[in-house]
């Protein structure tokens, strides 16, 4: 994955593209200015894929300044510091806007438009990440294409082997931080004390 466009070029263009409001090609057009969100340095070797940026997130303008970042950060066994050092860690959601609330409250699925957009320029201007974290179902359907299961609990369930796969970067599929995911956390404890563990270590390796 070498010869394409400059990280620096790629990341100008993302943060100022407004397509799902002025050019939107699925749903109505954002109601709201966009607000792209985006952490990454061409030196990464970590490469966190989330779903999209939630209220808080577009109000600060970075990624996981929430209770799911602290639990992340958690899962991970790394601080602030290291987290949003970028030339270590690059956080690339699925949809870089926060993408509005649905009728229930809670936040609508990542913007259709994005990661065609923008999903494989990004990931030719990072050669050196070695892996990615699928956070949640469109993370996963994304990386995981086939291999992705029907349900969350059914891509977990094969975590070992999706992240044994002799493949540039691995993925390691993950259930999303967020408190609307505690019913099943509590009913995979599994996950914190098999696949967390494991998850710490890779992490320590690759920031060391």
């Amino acid at each position: 994955m070498t010869g394409g466009e400059p990280l620096e070029t790629v990341l100008a263009e993302l943060r100022a593209c407004r397509i799902c409001r002025d050019a939107p090609l699925y749903l109505p057009p954002l109601p709201h200015q966009p607000r792209p969100v985006i952490q990454a340095a061409a030196t990464a070797r970590l490469c966190i894929a989330g779903q999209a940026p939630g209220t808080r997130v577009h109000a600060s303008g970075r990624p996981f300044t929430d209770p799911s970042g602290v639990r992340l950060r958690g899962w991970l066994g790394i601080d602030e510091t290291i987290f949003y050092d970028e030339s270590k860690v690059a956080i690339v959601p699925m949809g870089h806007c926060f993408p509005g609330l649905d009728a229930k409250g809670g936040d609508k699925p990542p913007r259709r438009e994005c990661a065609p957009t923008w999903r494989a320029r990004v990931f030719e201007a990072l050669p050196r990440i070695e892996l990615v974290l699928a956070i949640g179902r469109y993370a996963q359907s994304w990386h995981l294409g086939a291999e992705n299961a029907a349900s969350l609990s059914g891509t977990m369930a094969n975590w070992r082997e999706i992240l044994a796969r002799p493949v540039r970067p691995r993925v390691l599929p993950m259930p999303h931080p967020s408190w609307r995911n505690n019913a099943w956390l509590r009913r995979n404890p599994w996950f914190e004390a098999e696949l967390v563990p494991v998850l710490r270590a890779e992490v320590a390796r690759l920031l060391a």
